[in-house]
């Protein structure tokens, strides 16, 4: 059994940067595949990015792609998401999954969830 929680959410301007992350306990984490999906109220939870166990391939959003990275470092068993440029738009609780077994973009497969972590993003 995994946990993961999240940090390092905030309110920002539009424009700047965050940098989230989220910690694994409980499992190997380096034995899972990883994603970031957001979900903002009223509406339905969006896939943000996603990693493979090894970090070398790596899925992104249209919305976000070459604003956000996400990345891992498995000997720290933690995985992140660097977002630049933020909008208005990317206002949202920012929730990070692992173990996908659906494909890393359809939320309904994945197997373990942290709790979120909320980012607002002011214009």
């Amino acid at each position: 059994q995994v946990q993961l929680v999240e940090s390092g959410g905030g309110l920002v301007q539009a424009g700047d940067s965050l940098r989230l992350a989220c910690a694994a306990s409980g499992g190997t984490f380096s034995y899972y595949g990883t994603g970031w999906f957001r979900q903002a109220p009223g509406k339905e939870r969006e896939f943000v990015a996603g990693i493979s166990r090894g970090g070398v391939i790596t899925y992104y959003a249209d919305s976000v792609k070459g604003r956000f990275t996400i990345s891992r470092d498995n000997t720290k068993n933690t995985l992140y998401l660097q977002m630049n440029s933020l909008k208005p738009e990317d206002t949202a609780v920012y929730l990070c999954a692992a173990d996908p077994k659906r494909g890393y973009r359809d939320y309904v497969g994945y197997n373990y969830w942290g709790q979120g972590t909320q980012v607002t993003v002011s214009s």
